[in-house]
């Protein structure tokens, strides 16, 4: 069993798959697009926590910058219909924290911005990773499949949707919310992170 990788990475290409010498043997890993950007440059020494996902017809690697994170993908892959794919879409889009946090408030729309998850996919998510995630909360409370969330949930949203009409990438948007105070109404959010984004970008 491979449960990490040290070596030099040799290539990187357009679709997040990197090319790792160890010991004189090439390993092809998947990673998401944060990873394959952050974790250096060709010819760096890198490391890398591995999952090897083995089938019938396939053999794969998938490497993550902490044990957290990895940690989390195999979580997510042990739900229903989440398959490395999807589970490696999902954590490019949020961070171990960034999921719990969106679990915990049921945000039906955070896990929407990944690609290829819609509302009910979504909904079932937060119902299965509640428990699995550790998110704490009342055992007994399961979201609606329509995805009822709490008020701060919903200013966020409604803050996600206004960002969205702006032209505001899900990255920028994730990133934005990722720092904002989530107690405040949409317009005082909505004015924070437009602030932020703006600091970004000069």
């Amino acid at each position: 069993m491979i449960g990490s990788l040290r070596g030099v990475l040799l290539d990187r290409s357009a679709d997040d798959e990197l090319l790792i010498e160890v010991g004189g043997i090439g390993y092809r890993v998947q990673v998401t697009a944060a990873a394959s950007v952050g974790i250096g440059a060709v010819n760096d020494e890198v490391f890398l926590f591995i999952h090897r996902a083995v089938r019938e017809d396939s053999d794969t690697l998938y490497g993550f910058e902490s044990a957290s994170e990895r940690r989390v993908f195999e979580i997510l892959i042990s739900a229903h219909g989440v398959g490395p794919a999807l589970g490696l879409a999902i954590l490019g889009v949020h961070g171990p924290d960034a999921l719990r946090r969106a679990v915990a408030d049921e945000d039906v729309a955070a896990l929407c911005l990944v690609p290829g998850v819609g509302k009910k996919t979504a909904a079932r998510l937060v119902i299965e990773l509640n428990s699995k995630l550790g998110v704490a909360g009342d055992p007994g409370s399961v979201p609606s499949p329509t995805g009822a969330q709490s008020a701060g949930s919903a200013a966020r949203s409604d803050v996600r949707a206004a960002l969205e009409g702006l032209g505001y990438g899900a990255d920028e948007i994730v990133a934005v919310l990722s720092d904002v105070d989530p107690d405040g109404d949409s317009g005082v959010l909505l004015k924070e992170a437009l602030r932020r984004l703006a600091v970004a970008k000069t």
